[in-house]
C-alpha cells in the first residue's frame, strides 16, 4: 500500500503554482493536477509518508488562503487510485453503490474507508469535474458488501455534514450500469 496526498484549492493559478512546488519539495509522484468545477484546482500525489507530508506542507504554504482542504492517507487502498483514474470496470455488477459528497476530499476518504470495510470493487471516484464541485464514488460487489462499504464510506462525511446522499441498487439494469462508464 502506498501513501497519497491531496490538496484542493479555490484558485487555478495558485493550484498550478502549488503543484510545481509540491513536486519540487520532495520525492513524490504527481498522479493528477487539474482544474475542476467551480474554478477549483486538485492535486493528487503519491510516495513515501514523509515525502508526501513534506510535499503537502509545501503546497499548503504556497496556496495560503486559497487552500480549501488537504489530506494525507498512509496505506491507501490501491483501488482508490485506480478508481480516480477510471482503470477498473467489471463486465457485470451484482449490486452498485453510489456515495455523493459536497467535498472532493470527503470522496477520497470515503472511497478508502469503503474499500477497506468490505469486499467491493471501486469503479470510479469522480473528483468534482463537471458536477458543480461535488464528488461521488461508485462501487460494486455483493449486496451485503456494498451496503457495508457505503455505510463505512459515508460515516465520516455524514458527521462532518459533507454527505449528499448514498444509494445501493441491488441489481442494476444493464443500461444503467453501462451509463456509469
Amino acid at each position: 500500500m502506498i501513501t497519497i496526498g491531496f490538496l484542493e484549492l479555490n484558485s487555478i493559478a495558485k493550484g498550478v503554482e502549488a503543484a510545481d512546488i509540491m513536486v519540487k519539495a520532495a520525492e513524490v509522484r504527481l498522479l493528477t493536477a487539474k482544474p475542476s468545477c467551480p474554478g477549483k484546482y486538485h492535486i493528487l500525489i503519491s510516495g513515501e509518508v514523509a515525502a508526501v507530508q513534506a510535499s503537502i506542507d509545501a503546497g499548503v504554504q504556497v496556496g495560503g488562503g486559497n487552500v480549501i482542504d488537504q489530506l494525507v492517507i498512509a496505506r491507501v487502498h490501491p483501488q482508490v487510485i485506480e478508481a480516480i483514474n477510471l482503470a477498473t470496470m467489471p463486465e457485470r455488477p451484482n449490486a452498485v453503490g453510489v456515495m455523493e459528497y459536497f467535498s472532493v476530499t470527503a470522496s477520497i476518504l470515503g472511497a478508502d474507508a469503503a474499500v477497506k470495510a468490505a469486499d467491493v470493487t471501486l469503479l470510479e471516484v469522480r473528483l468534482g469535474t463537471g458536477i458543480g464541485g461535488k464528488s461521488f464514488v461508485v462501487l460494486t460487489g455483493e449486496v451485503a458488501a456494498v451496503e457495508e462499504a457505503t455505510r463505512a464510506g459515508c460515516a465520516l462525511a455524514e458527521e462532518q455534514g459533507m454527505l449528499v446522499s448514498r444509494v445501493v441498487i441491488p441489481s442494476p439494469h444493464p443500461d444503467v450500469f453501462k451509463s456509469l462508464y
